[in-house]
């Protein structure tokens, strides 16, 4: 699975550095992060969205997104391969950002997250999965009909490093700020989080190991259509390494109640899930995988970020984000958060159909 390496020894490899990545996921929450969210992309740039002011949610500068894009620099830039790219309908990735993030807002995590809920026992997860693989199946079928993102194309070093440059700024500006050096793990007024050196590394150590395997669990999930299964098998090993650790931590639960920052409305996790695993699959990749690439100097991939962070941002304006559940309430979408999903899934169909030729025009793809 490592790029560049065909042989069976290097993609076992590849499995088993996944597999590393899910430990360190569970790690984080053992150590403080909120429960099976270790590393999530939707999440923690929606956390980011709120620091910045751009909404009244959750408020917290995540380290583990500066990290995982610092990583992937210095894995691309230590492995030779990192090039600049940009040029391949960046506006379509915006849009699909917004709408992923409102999906995984919708859900309570992006496909990262959703693995980890697996891995976790959360059984809403495990019922809800089905969505993805439809969202991302749907995806498939019209790419089989001839969609696509478009290619990107290399562009000078420099324009690849404005992704990276513009994170690193943004962590450094909170770390002179005094922000991150505050209160440790779940301190009064913030959400739970782990001691920011500690995610800052982890999320390091996750960015380079995800830009070497070139892990997605949208192409996870892709491959249960058909094709090689070495991205599936990652994903399966991903979800047992972080149970395994969970388990020794004491935090597993193999349940539908009691699951951290969950909600019990099954159609509307399917569905959410679904328009996640649509426009993941038709903006080249999950949150995750688009903040890694961010940081290997993908230009396009970087702008789809940014639609995640005005779609965490809009999510909470607007009321579009689902309550998780509590003692004394059941959680769930509003009625605007499930107008949102469903619109936004019918707006990515007609957008792939007509990029497909499916209304008599096909739309350009360069």
């Amino acid at each position: 699975m490592l790029r560049s390496q065909s042989s069976s020894s290097q993609r076992r490899l590849g499995v088993a550095l996944v597999a590393i990545v899910g430990g360190l996921a569970a790690l984080l929450v053992l150590l403080g992060n909120p429960g099976n969210m270790g590393l999530c992309g939707a999440c923690f740039v929606r956390d980011i969205a709120g620091s910045l002011g751009m909404h009244g949610g959750p408020s917290i500068f995540r380290p583990e997104v500066a990290g995982i894009v610092i990583g992937a620099l210095i894995w691309s830039l230590a492995s030779g391969r990192h090039v600049g790219r940009s040029g391949s309908n960046a506006v379509a990735r915006f849009v699909l950002g917004v709408g992923m993030a409102i999906g995984a807002l919708v859900f309570l995590g992006c496909p990262f997250r959703m693995l980890q809920r697996l891995g976790g026992g959360d059984l809403t997860a495990w019922l809800a999965l089905p969505g993805f693989l439809a969202g991302v199946g749907i995806g498939r079928m019209f790419e089989r009909r001839g969609y696509n993102i478009g290619k990107t194309h290399e562009v000078p070093f420099t324009i690849g490093l404005m992704g990276p440059l513009c994170v690193g700024i943004l962590l450094l500006v909170f770390v002179v700020g005094g922000v991150l050096a505050g209160p440790g793990p779940g301190d009064s007024g913030s959400p739970a989080h782990a001691a920011w050196l500690l995610t800052l590394g982890v999320g390091g150590v996750a960015g380079a190991i995800l830009s070497a395997t070139g892990f997605c669990a949208i192409s996870a999930g892709r491959q249960v259509f058909g094709g090689p299964r070495c991205m599936l098998l990652s994903a399966g090993v991903l979800i047992l390494t972080y149970g395994l650790v969970l388990a020794i931590g004491g935090k597993f639960s193999f349940a539908f109640a009691g699951q951290p920052i969950v909600h019990g409305e099954w159609l509307w996790n399917t569905l959410g899930l679904a328009l996640v695993g649509l426009c993941g699959a038709l903006c080249g990749g999950c949150p995750v995988r688009l903040i890694v690439l961010t940081g290997e100097g993908n230009g396009d991939a970087f702008v789809g970020v940014m639609g995640l962070l005005v779609g965490g941002a809009l999510a909470h304006t607007l009321g579009l984000s689902a309550k998780p559940m509590s003692e004394l309430a059941a959680g769930g979408p509003a009625f605007a958060g499930k107008v949102a999903v469903s619109v936004g899934l019918v707006l990515a169909v007609a957008y792939a159909a007509s990029m497909t030729g499916m209304f008599g025009r096909r739309g350009a793809s360069t």
